[in-house]
């Protein structure tokens, strides 16, 4: 029996999805299809319909049949395409629920988009302006890019702190523990990026 991250990581390549429209295109039935590779019609179709993952040799029986290499099944074909998030469709959390003066508001620019080796958010960064920002430090694999829109912002990394304002950048190690405060009144946001720690690596 397959396990759970076997299986999950042939999900992926729907195979059963790409065997259903290679035999549409060529217009062959599955009784048919049975008949040339000498697979069951019933066994074929739970492939199609992500049931059953077939072994190799199997999977190269059916490519044979229809002419293509085995890589046919395992190779995205399809051209990448843009994922847009409309303002409206964006939702707004606060970094710390529950808490009276969360140290910022964050929305997912990039939710939408599965695999993808980054997050982005746009954050409204609203205080605390005191040493109650400490307190709220938080850390997390891989690496952190802002980039500051409007205002200024203290970014305090360990025990150093760093000001940073409109137009600004600063790039971060995300698992040391960091923490934000917006300084003066003026409206403070930004774009922050994550990257997780597998994807630091290969940078």
């Amino acid at each position: 029996m397959l396990t759970k991250t076997l299986v999950d990581g042939l999900e992926r390549y729907h195979i059963g999805a790409k065997l259903r429209a290679l035999r549409l295109k060529k217009k062959v039935g599955l009784v048919q299809l049975g008949q040339h590779t000498g697979l069951s019609p019933a066994l074929l179709s739970k492939v199609e319909r992500g049931r059953l993952f077939p072994t190799l040799p199997t999977l190269l029986r059916i490519a044979l049949v229809f002419g293509v290499g085995l890589e046919h099944f395992f190779v995205n074909h399809e051209e990448p395409q843009p994922v847009i998030v409309r303002r409206k469709d964006r939702l707004k959390f606060p970094s710390h629920p529950g808490t009276k003066a969360p140290a910022y508001h964050f929305e997912s620019l990039d939710f939408p988009a599965t695999d993808r080796p980054m997050n982005a958010y746009f954050v409204e960064f609203d205080g605390p302006t005191d040493e109650r920002a400490r307190a709220l430090a938080h850390k997390h694999p891989g690496v952190e890019l802002i980039y500051l829109i409007t205002g200024r912002l203290a970014v305090t990394i360990d025990e150093t702190t760093h000001t940073i304002e409109a137009g600004d950048s600063m790039y971060l190690v995300g698992d040391r523990p960091h923490a934000y405060a917006r300084l003066g009144r003026t409206a403070c946001t930004g774009i922050v990026v994550t990257a997780p720690a597998q994807t630091a690596a290969r940078a």
